[in-house]
């Protein structure tokens, strides 16, 4: 996948909306990484926090990716030694009703898989 200096991906496999939806998040990190984003974290420390312990080289891939496709914005809270903070973008949070989604599929389909909180499966987005 290629990237213009925008961030948007220059050359897509398909006009496919779906096949465009998963070459940006279809892989089995990147809606976790959202998952976390949504929920509050916003620290690199706080994603590697997360139970299923995604790896450091990984956690940094997902997250450039992700800005450069402009679902997350990068923003420094500490400058020396220099440490960003992630937030999702409008666009990244719009993945809300799709991840609860997804959520409820799997609670339906797979007994014994944790119940998100109503925190989370309650929030809307605003607009």
């Amino acid at each position: 996948m290629k990237h213009s200096k925008t961030g948007a991906t220059a050359e897509r496999r398909s006009p496919c909306p779906i096949a465009t939806t998963l070459d940006i998040i279809g892989d089995k990190w990147t809606l976790v990484v959202v998952r976390d984003l949504l929920t509050g974290k916003r620290r690199y420390g706080e994603f590697l926090a997360s139970p299923e312990g995604i790896p450091t080289n990984i956690l940094a891939d997902r997250l450039k990716r992700l800005e450069l496709e402009g679902l997350v914005e990068k923003r420094p809270y500490q400058q020396r030694p220099l440490r960003n903070e992630y937030l999702l973008t409008d666009k990244g949070t719009r993945l809300l009703p799709v991840l609860q989604e997804i959520c409820r599929w799997g609670n339906r389909h797979f007994p014994g898989t944790w119940t998100p909180p109503e925190s989370f499966m309650e929030q809307t987005i605003t607009n």
